[in-house]
Parts: structure tokens; sequence; C-alpha cells
């Protein structure tokens, strides 16, 4: 008696599909700087898609190889296609900050999650966070097991995404990992140097007022981005940064010594309130060391940029 063939299992997400569908599928919500970064760096194997909110990106997105898919995580009903699509889920996109009535919720993750449960989940799902739903850390070491305290509405709707993110992975058997993410530079990311900033003179904290910052190269967010899809932990929490534990001011001071340009003013705290923007202001009222141990450890990456000094060197030719 022959043995009964061996047929594709309708539990497995992969078995059941046209051979086009077998391969890895990965989904990119917010598709920009990082998120094409993560793209270029994938295996040619690896189909990649991305939803974009306007129909002129479509053809810049399919002359990198991706596949565009419109849509709106603002327009629920716009998201359906979504369910099932992917085996692994990138969301990069950042909340909304127009809702003032639920100004504590990212109801666009909410929407996202929403319709990756109509159908099969995902294998895996990061999200970008940031290292700001920590607060105010005086100076401290942190590691990803301290308790948050977002102080800013931006930070509060990051901290409500990562609840919603890990509340999904528990519940939809998705290997949900979230990276928390600080300022990311890069020379050929829009914003991505400080070298604007320091011809404009913009004023940093005297040192006895300075704080501590943390900071990623946009290729090594990237490649912590793909480590993440395929090694990271169920419902685990990544600090995405890199060695460096430098002041704030001391960043600019290095950046403006490899740029040939001169040190930014300092001035005291009291007196930074009327010199600068309220958004700096939120980033200088917090300080806070990342370790980042776990990201190195457990998702085996190796930085290319282990610090700033590093990465700006190869930014320092002139503009």
């Amino acid at each position: 008696m022959l043995p009964a063939p061996i047929l594709p299992s309708i539990q497995s997400p992969l078995g059941a599909l046209p051979a086009r569908f077998r391969r890895e599928r990965v989904l990119i919500i917010g598709c920009g700087d990082v998120g094409l970064r993560v793209a270029r760096g994938l295996p040619s194997r690896v189909r990649v898609l991305a939803l974009t909110t306007t129909p002129e990106r479509m053809a810049q997105l399919r002359a990198r190889g991706i596949t565009p898919l419109l849509g709106n995580l603002d327009t629920s009903g716009t998201l359906a296609r979504l369910a099932g699509l992917a085996t692994r889920v990138l969301h990069l996109a950042p909340p909304d900050s127009e809702g003032a009535e639920l100004w504590w919720r990212d109801l666009r993750t909410t929407a996202l999650l929403r319709s990756l449960r109509r159908r099969s989940a995902p294998q895996s799902l990061v999200y970008a966070s940031t290292s700001g739903v920590y607060g105010d850390c005086g100076g401290q070491r942190v590691g990803e097991t301290r308790a948050l305290r977002p102080h800013t509405p931006r930070a509060q709707r990051r901290a409500d995404a990562e609840r919603a993110v890990r509340h999904y992975g528990h519940a939809a058997g998705v290997r949900a990992a979230i990276l928390r993410v600080p300022g990311i530079y890069a020379a050929d990311r829009e914003g991505g140097t400080p070298r604007e900033r320091l011809r404009k003179g913009t004023p940093v904290l005297q040192a006895a007022d300075d704080v501590f910052t943390s900071h990623i190269h946009a290729d090594d967010l990237a490649r912590a981005v793909r480590a993440a899809l395929w090694r990271g932990r169920p419902q685990r929490v990544y600090n995405a940064c890199d060695d460096t534990e430098l002041k704030m001011g001391d960043y600019f001071d290095l950046a403006a010594d490899l740029y040939g340009l001169p040190r930014p003013p300092r001035v005291p705290r009291s007196t930074a309130r009327d010199e600068l923007p309220l958004m700096l202001l939120s980033f200088m009222s917090e300080s806070r060391r990342l370790d980042n141990a776990r990201l190195k450890n457990e998702l085996r990456l190796r930085l290319r940029y282990p610090t700033v000094a590093q990465g700006l060197r190869d930014m320092s030719s002139p503009a």
C-alpha cells in the first residue's frame, strides 16, 4: 500500500498559497528613509511591499523593486487588503499628532493591527518606537526593563502603540519586537546631520545643565530592523542605539570640530526657554544613557558605526 501523499497544510501560512506567495513577503508601513534602507538590504528572494498614501510615490517605490500598496492608516477602509498579505511586517509610521481628544492614543497603530487580525497572522512584526517613552532618567543608564514614564504627548502615543503591539503579539501568536530608537543621523538623510544647526549657531545647554542623549546611524538602524524581523524574540523590546555616551552639547562640539565650524554657544537652562523652540527644549529636558547589550547579544548585531565620532567622521567632508 502506497503511503499517503504529503499535501500542503491549510494551517501553514505558506502551504496552501500559490507559488508566487510562498516566498517571504515583508510589508513596510511607513516606508520613508529608514524603510528604504531596510528594503535595500533584504535578499532578492524576499518580496517587499510598502503602504503609501500618495499615488505619486508608487513609481518611485516600483523603481526600487518594492510593490506599492495605496492606503492610509487614517482611513481604515483602505487597509483591508493588508490582512494575510505578508509573512513579516515592519511598522515605521509615526502616530498622528493632530488628535486632540485622544492625544495619548496611537489610532494609526490600532487601525493597522485591526486589519492584520482579519486573516492569518504574520510570523513577525517589528515596531519602531522612541526612547522618549522612558522620560527623564536623570542621566542614568537605561535598560529595556525600566518602567516607562513618557512625559510628552508624542512619547505617550508611542507608549500606547507599544502596548497595542505587544497585546497583538500575545493574542495572535506573533513574534512582535519593539525597537526603541533615539536620534537618527546619516549624511544622506534629510536633516540627518547637525551641520545646518551649527551654521545657524543654535545654542546648547551649558555643561552644568546639559543632558545625555543617544544616537544611531540610519544604516545601523536598518540592519537592526532586519535582524529583529528574523531574530527578534516574542514580545521583546530592544534599545536600538550605538555605544556612545555623550551629552548633547559635547555631540555638537564634536560635529563642529569635524566640520570645521564654530562650536555652538552655551546657555543656562534658565535662558534657553527664551532662545529655543519648544520641540528642542523638550529634548533638552530628558537625560538618559541607553544600554544596547540586548541589541548586540540577542539580535547579534555588530554596529557598523559603534560611536557617533566614527559616523560623523564619515560625514565630515565639505557639503
